[in-house]
């Protein structure tokens, strides 16, 4: 079989089974959602944090229990990582610096799980299932809850109460997360991914000396890492180390737990809006952006170069032999088309044009399908704009699932859109205007641009993949790109609430024979459009001194 035919074949297998987990996985989310009864664990969760479940909320309210819970998260996972050498199953390591302890604490709350540390060299079980896989499963659970606040928005009228954050945190966690964590760490553990509390050992001679590893609660951390979109891996080479990603089922497999809840909760929205076809125009969306990433990426890492490309079949250089060109290219788009992170090769050993194709995922916003919450309220915002600009075009006030986007929507939106390209671009401009900048880049030219815009575009879109030939290790990197993960994560948040509580509050507006209707094709060609020149207008200039620079010079 050849290789080419291979990846064919493994993204028709992952999109057969992301289609047949659709509807019953949205499905049951939106009752999960809906309900008005409680489980027994979930009653001694809120008796323990003192929540009244059966409380609505306001925008206001909904996002001050999102950023105290945040911020007490925060704080936790930094006083764990810098008390690590005083507790036991440290491993012998030593506590983490206060500046990487700041960067992984934003890092791993905010949903991004960047790590400018290798894993198996630092953190030790405590920090690792204690802190970071805790925050693996409610970071993505606050993600989810503010996308059924938006939700909520938009099927509620004459009302500003958006829910309870603190019943969606538990009930995101303990129905969805948790269930779905545990039957994807059995699989891993069948697929060969190591489960233990072992502690360092020698595994033979290597140059002279012996090679040690560290063993670890490693399969039930990667399935949360992948379902919750997190990225954050146990050990450095992350999803290419065969400890966390043993063969080509386990790395397919891996791609599914990443797409399958961004995907499942259009239909989720579709239900809870009472309109499935809602639903079904912003999964084609997805749907386009993602098979159409898939494609271009797989066409430029197959395409052949000279005698060793023809040989190898491809750009091979920095990907696993187990997963070949196919695998890591649609692992490649699935986690930067997500606010995943994880990585199954090395992304800077892509073509140019892939490393392109992997920053333009996440320029987009990371919204086809996104992040667990963050893709769908991403996405609905885009489709505010979409709406917006038609009105503009025919002359009538825009509306949305019988909403009108007025002046106070659209400035809610925009800001919303604005946020993200201002901290990439203005802090990437920063860092290449400092001298000690080019000390922590490897490549000289476009390629090491490219590192840079990669790694704020990666830290302030919540991504947590790096090119990985830059040292962020250093006081600058940690603090700024800590700086850019918690400001991209929830400053968007405060206007997305803020959008949700609007909307709330509005009389829904009788569809007439003049009324867009955005559940059809050409609602769907717009949406794209709308979002292929919004980010091209953004951020093209910055592409075209880095990869696409190094693209057309290649």
């Amino acid at each position: 079989m050849s290789s080419v035919l291979s990846g064919v074949l493994q993204f028709a297998a992952l999109a057969v089974a992301l289609g047949l987990s659709h509807r019953p996985l949205g499905d049951y989310m939106a009752r999960v959602y809906s309900s008005d009864k409680h489980l027994r664990v979930e009653k001694w969760i809120y008796k323990a944090v003192g929540a009244d479940p059966s409380t609505q909320m306001r925008w206001p309210a909904y996002l001050r229990g999102v950023l105290a819970f945040s911020a007490v998260s925060v704080l936790f996972l930094y006083l764990l990582q810098r008390l690590q050498g005083h507790l036991p199953g440290s491993l012998g390591f030593v506590s983490i610096p206060a500046d990487q302890a700041f960067n992984t604490a934003t890092s791993f709350v905010s949903n991004t799980n960047w790590q400018s540390y290798a894993g198996e060299q630092a953190m030790g079980h405590v920090v690792q299932t204690g802190g970071l896989a805790v925050q693996n499963f409610v970071s993505a659970s606050v993600g989810i809850a503010v996308a059924v606040a938006l939700v909520r928005g938009f099927a509620r009228s004459r009302t500003g109460e958006l829910g309870n954050f603190w019943s969606d945190l538990v009930r995101g966690t303990v129905r969805i997360l948790l269930p779905i964590s545990v039957i994807g760490a059995l699989v891993l553990v069948a697929c060969g991914a190591i489960q233990n509390f072992a502690g360092i050992h020698s595994v033979g001679q290597f140059m002279g000396g012996s090679q040690q590893w560290n063993g670890g609660a490693v399969a039930s951390q990667e399935a949360i890492k992948e379902l919750g979109t997190n990225g954050g891996g146990y050990f450095n080479a992350n999803s290419a180390h065969p400890f966390e990603n043993p063969n080509g089922f386990s790395n397919l497999f891996e791609i599914f737990l990443i797409l399958v809840i961004p995907f499942a909760l259009t239909r989720t929205f579709g239900r809870m809006v009472g309109s499935v076809k809602q639903g079904y125009a912003i999964l084609a969306v997805m749907v386009t952006i993602w098979a159409g990433f898939t494609a271009l990426m797989m066409w430029t890492e197959f395409a052949h170069h000279g005698p060793a490309f023809d040989i190898s079949g491809g750009a091979m250089e920095g990907k696993e032999t187990r997963f070949g060109i196919g695998g890591t290219s649609i692992f490649a788009v699935a986690t930067t088309l997500t606010s995943t992170g994880a990585v199954d090769g090395f992304h800077s050993s892509l073509t140019g044009f892939g490393g392109g194709i992997t920053m333009l995922g996440m320029q987009l916003g990371e919204i086809a399908p996104g992040g667990t919450g963050s893709g769908l309220y991403g996405m609905l915002i885009m489709a505010i704009i979409a709406v917006f600009l038609a009105g503009l075009m025919v002359g009538r006030t825009p509306e949305y699932l019988g909403k009108k986007i007025g002046t106070r929507e659209i400035k809610f939106a925009a800001c919303y859109i604005l946020i993200t390209p201002a901290l990439v671009l203005g802090f990437t401009a920063i860092a290449m205007a400092m001298p000690s900048t080019r000390d922590a880049m490897t490549n000289s030219g476009a390629h090491g641009f490219s590192e840079v815009l990669y790694a704020y575009t990666s830290g302030a879109n919540n991504n947590g993949s790096a090119f990985a030939g830059l040292n962020a290790n250093t006081e600058w990197f940690n603090t700024s790109i800590g700086l850019a993960m918690l400001l991209g994560r929830f400053l968007p948040m405060v206007f997305v609430l803020a959008l949700a509580g609007s909307l709330a509050e509005q009389q829904p507006i009788p569809e007439t024979a003049g009324t867009l209707r955005t559940d059809k094709p050409l609602f769907t060609g717009l949406l794209v459009g709308t979002l292929l020149i919004v980010t091209g207008l953004t951020y093209f200039p910055a592409l075209a001194l880095g990869p696409l620079a190094e693209g057309l010079a290649s």
